[in-house]
């Protein structure tokens, strides 16, 4: 291997390092509080709804999978979509309404009051993320987004998860070890310290 092999592997392993202890040193609160709204929202009942483009859409997918199948921890399978998988629903909404209403229509057929619905978009800015997080609000479900520094979905969430880059790559890297976090604090919350929840679902 050469040196300047050497030196961007390393240079960009330290940049992926530095900004995600960065984000969590700054964010791990918010990720907490989000993590325990959808073990209230799973333990009322509710359902956990994922989209993005591109590699967001492998994220919301494989996040999904984790809750229905399991992160970690044996437990039951958990109620999780992710809405960037059916190829039919996606061409027909796309050809007859726009690509900028894949997410949003879906939400509104599948999505609940109670719910949350995760929009993922490296930019903040994806026009069918932010009408899904549009409709989301419309439905009365908790909206949460996965961005990069900022964008034009922070004003549609309940929660925004901003990573402090412009890189996708990086921004990436972050917002999968977000998700794997928010899995493994839902089961926390739920089948290890079911008793944290208990003053969240009296309040809601």
């Amino acid at each position: 291997m050469s040196e300047n092999t050497l030196h961007l592997i390393t240079t960009y392993v330290e940049q992926a390092n530095a900004l995600r202890a960065r984000f969590f040193a700054d964010n791990a609160e918010l990720v907490d509080k989000t993590a325990r709204t959808m073990a209230v929202a799973l333990a009322r009942g509710g359902k956990i709804l994922f989209c993005g483009n591109g590699g967001s859409a492998a994220d919301a997918q494989h996040l999904a999978a984790e809750f229905v199948n399991r992160f970690e921890l044996e437990r039951p399978p958990l109620p999780a979509l992710a809405l960037t998988t059916d190829s039919s629903i996606l061409t027909a909404i796309g050809n007859d309404y726009g690509f900028d209403r894949v997410f949003a229509k879906q939400v509104q057929a599948l999505a609940a009051p109670g719910d949350v619905v995760v929009g993922i978009s490296t930019s903040g800015n994806s026009p069918n993320i932010l009408a899904a997080l549009r409709a989301a609000r419309d439905k009365g479900c908790v909206a949460v987004g996965l961005a990069g520094r900022n964008g034009a979905l922070v004003p549609l969430c309940d929660y925004a998860l901003l990573v402090p880059h412009e890189r996708t790559a990086l921004i990436q890297e972050v917002h999968i070890t977000i998700g794997h976090l928010l899995c493994k604090l839902v089961d926390h919350y739920l089948f290890e310290a079911v008793v944290e929840l208990g003053p969240f679902l009296e309040d809601r």
